[in-house]
């Protein structure tokens, strides 16, 4: 990322003085979508794309933002209680309020920041976006008291109350945890987790963005939440001797047991909830291994449940997927919350310059666009620059 780009903007919106630099990254997930608000296991790695900071104290009661990107600039102050309106400000507004509840004396500061996550494509922005104040503000203000944990819960946090998304805690966990070179399995009941080293010898791990944007804020995304938790209520009403807290409690039978009790929708998304927490294991045995066949099987398998089942896929998504196949792709699926956004592909070297090619031909004749092709580079974790 370009520092120089984040120093020249701050020196010039504010008052020609340096701050600190941080960045935290976007993130992928290899396997396990939507079954982090449902208790179960994801397989995210941070990137090298991500949010970089120029933060400052300013020794006022004033908060003074300026996005690079979208040329905008917002204040508010400290004990704003109901902050600022442009969509991006409530995010770092949010994580103020939230570092502010774990003890962190927040004071006024200026800062600029921009990103190279790519909008809209399933990379979690907004996480690193969080993450990234998150871990100034305690290295400002905090002096690194608050855990890396805290951080990625304040995040978390802050989608839920100050944006409006219900999400689960893999973005922000990414965003914080993330170490180069490797990928990170994350029980999102119990918080546990394993890094597990992933450098891949003969193949290339490669997104491409349909560039169709999605929004995530508003009914799509929380319909599906409130799909798992109509179907854990109907298991809990079934089975009044059994705890389940999130699907991840429950076991094929259970499910079918309740199956004339809930409806055809819910038990769609639930049944590919369980299958998806079925899926990160077996990656997890199969990457032990080396044997990448087996995780390419398991994301075709994915992609066709988040596809049928959990209908966040769109007709872009799904044309990406099906040219994947048609190139002799190893595995891709949709990556992300869904409705837009990227492909995540494990392909073969030989392969990868042919199938890239084919993909921006055929997807430009359809759509009349190219999608865009990234490469992923497992990186560090939020920190500070300099």
């Amino acid at each position: 990322m370009d520092i120089e780009r984040v120093r020249s903007r701050f020196i010039k919106h504010f008052d020609g003085k340096t701050g600190n630099i941080y960045m935290a990254p976007g993130r992928i997930n290899l396997i396990g979508e939507h079954t982090d608000y449902n208790g179960g296991f994801v397989f995210p790695g941070a990137v090298n794309k991500g949010i970089m900071a120029e933060v400052r104290p300013n020794g006022l009661e004033t908060i003074i933002l300026y996005a690079i990107d979208l040329k905008d600039k917002v204040e508010f102050k400290i004990n704003d209680t109901v902050g600022p309106r442009a969509s991006w400000a409530r995010y770092i507004y949010g994580i103020v309020q939230e570092m502010k509840a774990l003890g962190v004396p927040v004071k006024g500061f200026n800062a600029a920041f921009y990103g190279d996550v790519p909008l809209g494509a399933g990379m979690s922005s907004s996480a690193a976006l969080e993450s990234c104040f998150a871990y100034a503000l305690n290295d400002l203000f905090g002096d690194n008291k608050v855990s890396k944990w805290d951080m990625a819960l304040a995040g978390q946090a802050t989608e839920h109350k100050y944006v409006g998304v219900n999400c689960g805690i893999m973005d922000q966990f990414a965003s914080v945890f993330g170490e180069e070179g490797k990928l990170m399995r994350l029980d999102c009941r119990s918080r546990e987790f394993e890094y597990y080293p992933f450098n891949p010898q003969g193949y290339k791990l490669v997104l491409v963005n349909s560039k169709v944007k999605h929004e995530l804020v508003g009914s799509p995304y929380n319909d599906r939440r409130n799909s798992c938790e109509n179907v854990v209520k109907a298991l809990c009403a079934h089975f009044p001797t059994k705890k389940f807290e999130t699907l991840r409690d429950a076991e094929w039978d259970e499910l079918e047991a309740v199956k004339a009790e809930v409806s055809v929708e819910d038990y769609t998304r639930a049944h590919f909830v369980l299958g998806e927490k079925d899926r990160v294991l077996a990656v997890c045995d199969a990457l032990e291994k080396g044997d990448y066949e087996t995780v390419g099987q398991k994301m075709y398998e994915t992609h066709k449940g988040l596809s049928k089942e959990y209908e966040v896929s769109c007709e872009e998504l799904d044309f990406l997927n099906e040219l994947a196949k048609e190139n002799g792709v190893t595995g891709s699926r949709i990556m992300g919350g869904g409705f837009g956004g990227c492909t995540i592909n494990l392909v073969k070297d030989d392969l990868y310059d042919r199938f890239i090619a084919v993909a921006k031909e055929k997807f430009n004749a359809k759509y009349g666009h190219e999608p865009e092709v990234y490469d992923v580079v497992i990186s560090q974790g939020a920190h500070k620059v300099c």
